[in-house]
């Protein structure tokens, strides 16, 4: 079963609930003129997430598919959403795209940087990179200028089959997730580098209204004050 939740206009969150590891796995569709699916899922999902695209858009008219960074539950069925759409495009960062994404993909990628401008139709989005943020030489967030939604991949990872969308404290949960799996077998999920606090510090700048978590709740509100506040909860359980 997929739960649908649109937590900002126009922007759906599609949630799998996996109880055997307490954990949300949440997909995000764009509708536009061009519509855009963040998370193209894992290969096993495919079917769950296709039926429920299906109940807001054809799924054959997708136009974009994107993710953070190369990663099964970000990409793993990106080529089953291409075989069903036609005019679909990959989109990831410029480094994901020459190290990865165009060996992996039945279609070549467009690869971003944050002076590339993407539009649906009413919504224009920008890709900037983070660079092991939550990991991955590839990773990068990419954000919705016209609603300011920010697509935050793994960023504010927290457990439990929780609310699609919360205006309270995401810091401190996803401060309890990373100590759970730093004391487990997933220790070393995200690293604490020199630039990890100048990576989210210009995130927040973006002043994003929506964050789109991809395990967990959305937030709606105050973005930049939960990017400030996840830099401390990182060092503290990651550096």
């Amino acid at each position: 079963m997929v739960r649908i939740h649109e937590i900002a206009p126009d922007v759906f969150q599609l949630t799998v609930f996996v109880p055997e590891i307490d954990m949300q796995f949440n997909h995000f569709l764009v509708r536009d003129d061009e519509p855009l699916l963040f998370h193209a899922g894992l290969k096993g999902m495919f079917p769950l997430v296709h039926q429920a695209v299906a109940e807001l858009i054809d799924p054959a008219s997708l136009r974009y598919i994107a993710w953070s960074h190369f990663e099964s539950d970000e990409c793993g069925a990106l080529n089953e959403w291409l075989a069903l759409a036609p005019q679909a495009e990959p989109v990831c960062t410029l480094v994901g795209k020459l190290v990865s994404v165009d060996d992996f993909s039945t279609r070549p990628a467009r690869g971003m940087t944050p002076d590339d401008v993407l539009s649906t139709g009413k919504h224009r989005y920008r890709f900037y990179p983070s660079p092991h943020i939550p990991h991955g030489w590839d990773a990068g967030a990419l954000f919705e200028e016209t609603g300011r939604t920010l697509f935050c991949s793994d960023l504010f990872h927290h457990f439990g089959n929780v609310e699609p969308l919360v205006s309270g404290d995401l810091v401190d949960p996803t401060r309890r997730a990373m100590q759970q799996m730093q004391a487990g077998p997933l220790a070393g999920y995200m690293p604490y580098t020199h630039a990890t606090k100048t990576v989210l510090g210009q995130l927040a700048d973006l002043k994003p209204q929506t964050l789109a978590v991809m395990h967990g709740s959305s937030f709606a509100g105050d973005g930049a004050g939960q990017l400030e506040g996840l830099a401390g909860a990182i060092e503290e359980s990651f550096g």
